[in-house]
């Protein structure tokens, strides 16, 4: 199932839709995304008896303001680790060094916008705006200390995320919240699909930048998979229904070329996996 989070009529709403026919269910009760997710094993949500079609609604995030951080996964592709080295940006980064346990940080709920909502550039703050097309892992189940064979099991669905990054703050910061987390710097969806839909085969990445094909992928070059993630997040932190985890970027970022093809105005970002729709978005020209 195909769920989505929209704007009709002034008010906030979530339904599932069918992309064959772009017709929407809605819930019956006005129940969020989470709400759906945290009684998912008690059977079907009731839904509502009128339709709407999807060019009648705004769409957003399908989770447009997560409880929690989203968790995220750094340099979690071998070529991208490589590529992150090799620009110098992060000396600790060295061209031999991919990481031998996961790189978690969080991004903060506030970053977190629709599909074809503006990406705010923040221009008094960076010059060194970037993107990073990642798959977001959904967690349903939640739980503590979860082994990797158990782990898939607390996994609900996925949706598209781009990891909008300013680099010259993540560098100054010696951090990387804070470069990670400015307003609309979490582009998420357009919509969130169950893990039964989705299955567990590989999926396609792109990334386009004004339609130039920047990023190019597929999840089984993962160094660390949604197992061995969700394993090393849980051991001591309880993972919470309807947390978002960001699974890592590609080769492919703006930093990795030289020179490097930071984000302007006007540019166009769309991230798409196999399955999962295309997540549009377009940076604004700021204030």
């Amino acid at each position: 199932m195909k769920f989505i989070t929209f704007r009709h009529d002034g008010t906030t709403r979530t339904g599932v839709l069918d992309t064959d026919t772009a017709e929407i269910t809605p819930l019956a009760n006005g129940e969020g995304l989470v709400d759906v997710i945290e009684t998912w094993g008690n059977g079907t949500p009731e839904f509502s008896t009128t339709t709407l079609s999807l060019e009648e609604v705004e769409l957003l995030a399908p989770i447009p303001r997560p409880r929690r951080n989203i968790f995220c996964i750094g340099r979690n592709y071998l070529e991208h680790a490589k590529e992150f080295a090799d620009s110098g940006f992060d000396a600790t980064a060295s061209a031999s060094h991919i990481p031998e346990h996961p790189v978690v940080f969080t991004k903060a709920p506030s970053t977190v916008i629709g599909t074809e909502a503006e990406i705010d550039p923040h221009l008094q703050l960076t010059d060194g705006l970037d993107y990073e097309a990642e798959l977001g892992v959904i967690i349903g189940t939640g739980g503590r200390n979860i082994t990797k064979d158990q782990a898939m099991n607390h996994v609900w669905g996925y949706t598209n995320i781009n990891d909008v990054t300013a680099r010259d703050m993540q560098k100054k910061h010696a951090q990387w919240f804070l470069g990670k987390s400015l307003d609309t710097h979490c582009p998420m969806g357009p919509w969130a699909v169950t893990r039964d839909e989705v299955g567990d085969e590989p999926l396609d990445l792109l990334c386009t930048v004004n339609g130039e094909t920047r990023q190019q992928a597929n999840t089984a070059d993962l160094i660390f998979d949604i197992p061995t993630i969700i394993e090393t997040i849980s051991a001591g932190i309880t993972l919470e229904p309807g947390d978002v985890i960001a699974t890592g970027t590609p080769v492919g970022v703006g930093i990795g070329f030289k020179p490097p093809k930071f984000l302007a105005p006007g540019d166009v970002v769309e991230v798409s996996f196999s399955k999962l729709g295309t997540l549009r978005n377009q940076v604004g020209q700021g204030q």
